[in-house]
């Protein structure tokens, strides 16, 4: 069971990143997919999260408007489309499954097990 991120980069402020979140060793169809972001010196958080059975999307406050999220069952791979980055946008984010969102709205400790992560980095 895994869960690897990828697209991450380097991209001036205003632009736009697609991140990939592509399960392995097991199906997100009855799972929740959240991404959580952590800044240099500052704490994890919750970015977004999709409920892979009925899609439906959520959004922290920060990047609401700017960020989607969309799953391709059949890629079994959930991505995360950032767009108008800014600079506070910039940290490694990380992407964790479980039942629902509910864990997702519970915070970075509700995980036990974080992948490698995908550095964005918004500079000019």
């Amino acid at each position: 069971v895994q869960l690897v991120e990828s697209g991450g980069g380097l991209v001036q402020p205003g632009g736009s990143l697609t991140l990939s979140c592509a399960a392995s060793g097991f199906t997100l169809d009855y799972y929740a997919i959240g991404w959580f972001r952590q800044a240099p010196g500052k704490e994890r958080e919750g970015v977004s999260c999709i409920s892979i059975p009925d899609g439906s999307p959520y959004f922290a406050n920060s990047v609401k408007g700017r960020f989607t999220i969309s799953r391709d069952k059949a890629k079994n791979t959930v991505y995360l489309q950032m767009n108008s980055l800014k600079l506070e946008d910039t940290g490694v984010y990380y992407c964790t499954s479980d039942l629902s969102c509910s864990a997702w709205y519970r915070g970075p400790t509700t995980f036990a097990s974080w992948g490698q992560g995908s550095q964005v980095t918004v500079s000019s």
